[in-house]
C-alpha cells in the first residue's frame, strides 16, 4: 500500500462499494493493512530506519569517535541537504509517472546566474534576495521548458529531459564563460552562515520543503491527482484531471526544487560554477527509489525519499571517514539500488498475488 490512495477510490458510491466489500467477504484493503501494519508504508519505512541505523554502526564501528561526534553528524545534514530538496521534487516527478534528468544542470545554472556579476551588482544595490529570485526563476523556467515539451510537445521526458541536462549545462559554462564566480555579496553569506538553534540554515531549509512536500503530496488534491496520473494516466484523464497540465507542474514543481537546490549550493560554497550539481539527478533518483517511490509511478512517499538521501550521504560520509576510494563508494551505491529496485519488485508481485 502506498501513503496516498488513488483519486478514482473516492469516486465510487458508497452503495457500490459496500456491495463489492460484502461480495469479497469484507476482506478490503484496509483490513489487510489493520491486520499486518507493518505490509505498507509503515513497514518500508522502517526497514529504511534500520538500514540506517546498521549504517551508523558500521561508521561507529570503522571510524569510532570520528563518526559519532556532533560535527560530522551536522556535516553530513549539511550535505544530504541539497540533495534532499531535490530529490522532493523528484519524487514528484516519478510518482506522476515521468523521470527528470536534468535538475543536476539546472542546479548548476541557476548558481552561475545568480552569481554573475551583473546579478550580485543588483544584490548589493538593492536586497540579497535578488540572487536567490534569479535562481529560483531559472529553475522554475528549465521545469516549465521541460514539463511544455513532455506534457504538450509529446517528447518522451528521457529525452527532453536529457536534452535539457545538456543544454543547462552547455549554458551554465558560456556564462561563467568556464570561470568560477565568487559570492562577494555579505548580506546572501551571512544568512547562511546563521545556525539557530545550532543547526545549519541548509539544513533548516531542507527540512522546510519536506514538510511542505509531505503536505502537498499527502494532504492536497495536487497528491492525489499526481498518485492518479502516475498510477493510470488515461483513468485520471476521464476522472477530470488534465493529466497534460498537472504533467507540466510536476516538471515546473522538480525545476523549482533544483533552483531552490542551486542558491543552497550558493550558500554551501559561496561561488557559481557550471560543475555544481554535477550527477546529482543520478543520486536524487537512487535516492528515490531507495526511498520506496515506484518508478512506475503511481506511488510515492516523500519520508522514504528523506531516508534514503540520508542513507546514501551516512554511507558516503562512512566511506570518507575510512578512506576508501569513489569507485568504492560508486560500488556500494549501485548494489543498494538494484536490491532496492528488486525489492520494489517483489512487493508489487505479492500485492497483485493479494488482490
Amino acid at each position: 500500500m502506498s501513503e496516498q490512495g488513488t483519486s478514482a477510490s473516492a469516486r465510487v458510491p458508497a452503495a457500490d462499494e459496500s456491495a463489492r466489500i460484502e461480495k469479497t467477504g469484507g476482506a478490503t484493503a484496509v483490513d489487510r493493512r489493520f491486520r499486518n501494519p507493518l505490509r505498507g508504508a509503515a513497514g518500508r519505512n522502517l526497514g529504511l530506519v534500520i538500514a540506517l541505523v546498521l549504517v551508523c554502526l558500521v561508521g561507529v564501528l570503522t571510524a569510532g569517535e570520528r563518526f559519532a561526534s556532533i560535527d560530522n553528524l551536522l556535516t553530513i545534514l549539511r550535505l544530504a541537504a541539497v540533495l534532499g530538496v531535490i530529490s522532493i521534487g523528484m519524487t514528484f516527478v516519478i510518482t506522476g509517472g515521468g523521470i527528470d534528468l536534468s535538475v543536476g544542470s539546472v542546479i548548476g545554472l541557476s548558481s552561475v546566474w545568480a552569481s554573475t556579476l551583473a546579478t550580485q551588482a543588483m544584490a548589493n544595490s538593492f536586497h540579497w534576495s535578488v540572487m536567490v529570485f534569479t535562481a529560483l526563476a531559472v529553475g522554475l523556467g528549465a521545469g516549465l521548458v521541460n514539463g511544455v515539451l513532455i506534457a504538450y510537445g509529446r517528447v518522451v521526458a528521457f529525452i527532453a529531459t536529457l536534452a535539457m541536462m545538456v543544454a543547462a549545462r552547455g549554458l551554465a559554462e558560456m556564462i561563467a564563460n568556464r570561470q568560477t564566480w565568487v559570492v562577494r555579496v555579505p548580506a546572501f553569506s551571512d544568512v547562511f552562515r546563521l545556525q539557530p538553534l545550532g543547526i545549519p540554515m541548509l539544513v533548516w531549509i531542507f527540512a522546510v520543503v519536506a514538510v511542505v512536500g509531505w503536505v502537498l503530496l499527502n494532504r492536497t488534491t495536487f497528491g492525489r491527482r499526481t498518485v492518479a496520473v502516475g498510477g493510470n494516466p488515461e483513468a485520471a484523464r476521464l476522472a477530470g484531471i488534465n493529466v497534460k497540465r498537472h504533467t507540466m507542474y510536476l516538471y515546473a514543481l522538480a525545476g523549482l526544487t533544483a533552483g531552490i537546490g542551486g542558491v543552497m549550493m550558493l550558500g554551501r560554497t559561496t561561488a557559481g560554477s557550471s560543475t555544481n550539481g554535477l550527477y546529482y539527478e543520478l543520486d536524487a533518483i537512487a535516492a528515490v527509489v531507495v526511498g520506496g517511490t515506484l518508478l512506475a509511478g503511481g506511488r510515492g512517499t516523500i519520508v522514504g525519499t528523506v531516508l534514503g538521501v540520508l542513507i546514501f550521504t551516512t554511507l558516503t560520509n562512512v566511506f570518507t571517514q575510512n578512506n576508501l576510494s569513489i569507485s568504492a563508494q560508486a560500488v556500494a551505491k549501485g548494489v543498494i539500488i538494484v536490491a532496492a529496485v528488486m525489492l520494489q519488485q517483489r512487493i508489487a508481485e505479492q500485492s497483485r498475488s493479494v488482490t
